[in-house]
């Protein structure tokens, strides 16, 4: 089955194919940068990020441009009520915003075009639209006429006269300058305080919409094949990006139109308009009630925003939060199952450098790869896709348990070695790691210090001492150590 994705543009599932063999050109509408990430940004570049991750699985070379807004009417305003200069602010949420993406395992973008570096383009751009009528010049300010483009409306379905002024909360009224209600800023003449940059209009600074058109351009080409961002980007920004690109040249601004759907709370869309958000580091760096006062693992993030189907909303309330934390717990121990484990199955290679690592292994092939497959090769359907990796999870830790507790299997080593491999290989696709701890850092204690405690442990049960018998068991369970008792007198031990 080929691939297929969901088509905003043309409101269908459609087979993939990039506009050069091999390769994609893949645009994401990065973040205003004003404040810290919430919840539901969280979700829109995981999202993308494993739409990255599997293209290059199936082996296409992604160009990944994500941009960061950084002159804005947000920007300004937060600048003005923190009394501090616009600049500082940017590059400290742009800091804040890497941050964020790292603890959450998402790649790095190949470009990550700022808005204020474009400025050139984006007045070229500005010129060719005003030179075919498709742009006009009100006292220093320029905008796109909207009823000149015959084609605005196509990607959200919507007709002029059924569309909402003001819809992208950029604008607060409509000016009497417009010849059209949802006429849009191309530039903005300069007001008192504010940063501007020359131009054949006057001093002032470009409209949000026009810096994405032209930052994709410049790191893309005339046309791209992905161009994805969150549902409540397809109307306006999406749709006057359209506008202006396709205007000024190129003949369709992207192959393929992806958008993600909404973080809900309490029915609610999450973002900082309505003020229920809930910032990553929040989340990441908090106790958290439903979780007995834990903190939520950013993979356990990860898995709840993959549990969902992309295109729909979800909900996040407590029982999802323990659901994700539970089901991490789950994958965890099955991607740590080769390091808890080998040396015990006589895998000979457990202590090379890149033991564990994705790269330096192999990965079978066989039905699970398959049905994998197919699940991602259905518009991303990562949802059914973790199915195939908790039937793995599931059962290496259920190995792991009878060697654990009974030293002796019925399973091939070799076979639980592909196991384990398709397991992590898989997971990475989804940006799902689990990196082992340090044995002598876990609990305090060393494996030499854990197999003195339990010679002096058996010493005290030979000689009927099991007050102290049980004294060492009981500080070794404060510090992770489980013991199992079996027979013959031999006790084996693993860490929680």
């Amino acid at each position: 089955m080929p691939l297929t994705l969901y088509n905003t543009l043309t409101r269908q599932k459609e087979k993939f194919e990039p506009i050069e063999l091999g390769k994609v050109r893949f645009y994401c509408c990065g973040v205003t940068v004003y404040d810290y990430c919430h919840l539901g940004h969280a979700r829109s570049y995981i999202v993308w990020d494993v739409v990255r991750r599997y293209l290059n699985w199936l082996g296409y070379s992604v160009q990944y441009v994500q941009n960061y807004t950084d002159i804005d009417d947000k920007i300004l305003k937060r600048a003005r009520e923190q009394d501090e200069d616009w600049q500082e602010i940017t590059q400290r949420y742009i800091a804040a915003y890497q941050e964020d993406m790292s603890r959450l395992n998402i790649l790095p973008a190949d470009v990550y075009p700022q808005a204020t570096e474009f400025i050139p383009q984006m007045i070229a751009l500005i010129e060719s639209l005003e030179q075919q009528s498709y742009a006009y010049a009100a006292e220093g300010d320029v905008y796109y006429a909207v009823e000149k483009f015959p084609d605005y409306g196509k990607l959200s379905g919507r007709k002029l006269d059924q569309m909402e002024v003001g819809a992208s909360g950029r604008v607060d009224q409509v000016d009497a300058r417009k010849r059209h209600p949802l006429d849009f800023a191309l530039w903005k003449a300069t007001k008192p305080g504010e940063p501007a940059w020359d131009s054949p209009w006057g001093a002032g600074r470009p409209g949000w919409h026009l810096e994405c058109s032209a930052m994709a351009k410049d790191c893309l080409g005339a046309e791209i094949d992905i161009h994805a961002g969150g549902s409540d980007l397809t109307f306006p920004h999406h749709e006057n990006e359209i506008a202006q690109s396709e205007a000024s040249g190129s003949k369709r601004l992207a192959r393929y139109w992806m958008h993600n759907g909404f973080v809900n709370v309490g029915g609610e869309k999450m973002s900082k308009s309505l003020g229920n958000f809930t910032t990553i580091r929040q989340l990441l760096d908090n106790p958290i009630p439903a979780l007995d006062g834990a903190l939520f693992h950013p993979m356990a993030m990860r898995l709840f925003v993959l549990q969902a189907q992309y295109r729909k909303p979800i909900d996040f309330t407590d029982d999802t939060v323990v659901a994700a934390n539970q089901s991490w717990q789950t994958l965890r121990g099955g991607l740590l199952f080769g390091f808890d484990y080998g040396e015990q199955l006589g895998w000979s290679d457990v202590e090379a450098a890149d033991f564990g690592d994705p790269a330096a292994m192999r990965m079978p092939e066989g039905t699970l790869v398959e049905r994998f497959q197919a699940a991602m090769d259905d518009d991303f359907n990562t949802s059914s896709a973790l199915v195939v990796l908790f039937e793995l999870a599931k059962e290496l830790r259920r190995v792991g348990n009878v060697l654990t507790h009974q030293g002796e299997i019925s399973e091939s080593p070799e076979m639980l070695r592909g196991r384990w491999q398709t397991l992590v290989c898989l997971s990475q696709v989804l940006g799902l790691e689990a990196q082992p701890e340090l044995k002598e850092d876990v609990a305090g204690v060393s494996d030499g210090e854990i197999e003195a405690l339990i010679a002096q442990r058996q010493a005290a049960r030979q000689a009927k001492d099991f007050a102290e018998s049980d004294r060492i068991r009981d500080e070794l369970t404060a510090q992770g150590i489980t013991l199992v008792d079996q027979a013959g007198g031999v006790t084996s031990w693993h860490r929680s």
